[in-house]
């Protein structure tokens, strides 16, 4: 095994999964599967230098992804759980803890990284049925650049047609603008979504911009508060963690 490095993913391995969506917009999380996996294991350690088992311990199934070292002349195993799936339970498991396993191998880490990911109303087509909001719009990865920590430090996300929803460069969150409304109704409804819009957008900013200057990542901020995306966040807990990450010492 020596001294190999998991390689950073492309762009093109990446993949964007809805996390929330809400009348102002929605919120996406960047996640790899399994055949990324796969396939970056083949590239660096040979189709024979890696082997994945499963275990069932106390009704979770683990999966241990083992890595043939030449130096010690043996297998170095690192074991995570998987999740239930909500479609096929025990292969839903199967592939969550062989994805997680590989993470600790190093594989798709720098997706920890990643930004506050919003598209606002304006970039997506938002439709509310019983009660909730939904899009059927699908969002890629167009460009993604790394730091020598191996942190995103720059992220484009285009939508299915190829136009340009997001994009992030070196700790800020460049404008995309909108195509105007075609009548003035549609104008009139969108300058009241734009408005309470704008306003979560610039919480938002502002909670990026601490977190990029503390290097405290959005899922440490999730998990303190048992939120699933920032954009839940009440203006108590987001005052509570403004507070927290301020007295917290910069990065640098």
């Amino acid at each position: 095994m020596g001294c190999k490095e998991i390689r950073l993913l492309h762009a093109d391995e990446i993949e964007c999964r809805i996390a929330s969506a809400s009348e102002y917009g929605v919120s996406l999380v960047l996640y790899k599967d399994a055949r990324v996996d796969q396939k970056i294991l083949d590239e660096t350690f040979t189709p024979f230098g890696w082997k994945r088992s499963h275990q069932m311990i106390e009704g979770n199934l683990y999966c241990t992804v083992e890595i043939w070292d030449q130096e010690k002349d043996q297998w170095i195993g690192k074991q995570d759980v998987g999740t239930e799936s909500y479609t096929e339970k025990e292969k839903g498991q199967a592939s969550d803890s062989f994805k997680r396993a590989c993470v600790n191998w190093g594989i798709g880490r720098e997706l920890y990284s990643a930004p506050f990911i919003w598209i606002p109303r304006e970039l997506v087509a938002l439709q509310k049925i019983k009660e909730k909001w939904i899009t059927k719009d699908r969002f890629q990865v167009l460009s993604i650049g790394y730091n020598e920590k191996r942190e995103i430090t720059d992220l484009q996300i285009q939508n299915q047609q190829g136009k340009l929803v997001y994009s992030y460069c070196t700790g800020k969150k460049a404008e995309v603008k909108p195509a105007r409304s075609r009548n003035s109704n549609d104008a009139s409804t969108d300058v009241k979504h734009q408005l309470a819009a704008k306003a979560l957008q610039e919480r938002m900013d502002e909670l990026q911009r601490e977190l990029d200057r503390t290097g405290v990542s959005w899922q440490t901020v999730l998990k303190r508060y048992g939120l699933y995306t920032i954009d839940q966040m009440t203006e108590e807990q987001y005052r509570d963690a403004m507070a927290g990450l301020r007295k917290s010492r910069s990065v640098a």
